[in-house]
């Protein structure tokens, strides 16, 4: 989980075959309206960029910046707790 000042961030990663076959955001920033509403529009994006990529190494989200930083940190905790 990574903390922001607009909330908290955990994605849950699903892997297979060594692969990353999902990402699943578990908790989003949602401080105010506008956090939950960048979050809503960020998360797809991340995670579509992350399933291409296969890692963390992706670029954040205009708009999203702390959004983006958080789930990607998050990610690379995932991916570092299952040896990927």
């Amino acid at each position: 989980m990574s903390q922001t000042r607009f909330g908290n961030v955990q994605v849950q990663i699903t892997v297979s075959g060594g692969k990353i076959t999902d990402v699943t955001a578990l908790q989003l920033t949602d401080e105010d309206r506008r956090s939950v509403a960048i979050s809503n529009r960020a998360a797809p994006l991340l995670r579509s960029e992350v399933l291409q990529a296969q890692s963390a190494n992706v670029q954040t989200i205009g708009g999203a910046t702390v959004t983006s930083d958080a789930y990607l940190s998050s990610l690379q905790a995932a991916l570092d707790a299952a040896h990927l």
